[in-house]
């Protein structure tokens, strides 16, 4: 659990992703709320609210809704709708279950030479490399149109990874090359029996060599060697915007779905209120927050 302030001496707390078990065969909306009691129980006096992320999921059009005393989040924190790969059959099976095209382009990368290298967390060469692949993450958000952190986040993500942990988490960059320039690079969380696809970015330049279907083939095919039993694509629009190809996310969508994984649908971020007075107003000023970013997003691309 994670505790965050607010502003003027008031907090939340935030459970990302949790609570993992959805109650041992009981009602998890119910066990949710009891275990919501006893965190309210032992946090300050000051907090506001409880934050879940509940990672539950149904293969349902809608996910699940969680009833009182929890209310929906005006912002997710975590994607809800994903995608995930199965990665308890053999490769070709695997493979043979992506669209055509994404096979063609995966082998099509191989004939043309681009090459994929890792690094994970505590590998050498991890620092001249993440210092290219940030170079290219700053090329797609200037792209694409998006928010990203400092480059200082990433690294302190990659050090927080190489320390010892009990669910055996290892953090990877993979950087896809094309005659020693490097085009994409993606970052891969493994943990346990899931791989999840974090980060990713790509150059303009030499798209035409879909260096980003290699670079998720040999994530997928390292997450299989660990064991890991599926691929998370984490993170799709909620509802299918292929039907308008001039969607923001369209092509998004279309390339996270067309390597064959099960479309996923996760409850979204809930709240249990501490202090209901000020929930209501935090949860009015992100719902704010949240349209005026969504509207300079679209003008920036208008801009365009």
């Amino acid at each position: 659990m994670l505790y965050r302030r607010l502003g003027a001496g008031f907090s939340f707390a935030y459970v990302p992703w949790g609570p993992e078990a959805s109650c041992a065969g009981g009602e998890p909306s119910a066990a949710l709320a009891a275990l919501a009691a006893e965190l309210r129980r032992q946090l300050p006096p000051s907090t506001v609210f409880i934050r879940f992320d509940p990672p539950w999921y149904t293969t349902e059009n809608s996910a699940s809704r969680i009833p009182p005393p929890f209310h929906r989040a005006a912002s997710d924190v975590q994607p809800p709708d994903s995608v995930l790969v199965d990665l308890t059959a053999g490769e070709e099976t695997i493979r043979g279950r992506m669209k055509p095209k994404w096979r063609y382009n995966i082998g099509l990368a191989e004939r043309n030479g681009v090459v994929v290298r890792c690094a994970g967390a505590s590998s050498p060469e991890l620092p001249a490399a993440l210092e290219s692949y940030y170079r290219i993450y700053e090329e797609t958000a200037e792209r694409d149109g998006i928010a990203i952190h400092g480059i200082d986040y990433y690294r302190t993500l990659f050090e927080l990874a190489a320390e010892p942990s009990p669910d055996s988490v290892q953090l990877r960059l993979y950087l896809a090359s094309h005659e020693g320039e490097d085009l994409a690079g993606v970052v891969t969380l493994f943990r346990r029996r899931e791989a999840v696809y974090l980060y990713g970015a790509s150059r303009s330049h030499k798209r035409s060599l879909m260096a980003p279907y290699a670079l998720q083939w040999r994530a997928m095919r390292d997450a299989k060697a660990a064991l890991c039993e599926y691929y998370d694509l984490f993170g799709i629009p909620p509802h299918p915007p292929d039907r308008d190809p001039n969607h923001p996310m369209a092509g998004l969508y279309r390339f996270k779905t067309g390597f064959g994984g099960t479309i996923i649908h996760r409850p979204g971020s809930w709240d249990y209120g501490c202090r209901p007075f000020l929930k209501a107003a935090f949860f009015a000023a992100e719902g704010l927050r949240k349209k005026v970013w969504t509207l300079k997003k679209l003008l920036k691309r208008k801009k365009r």
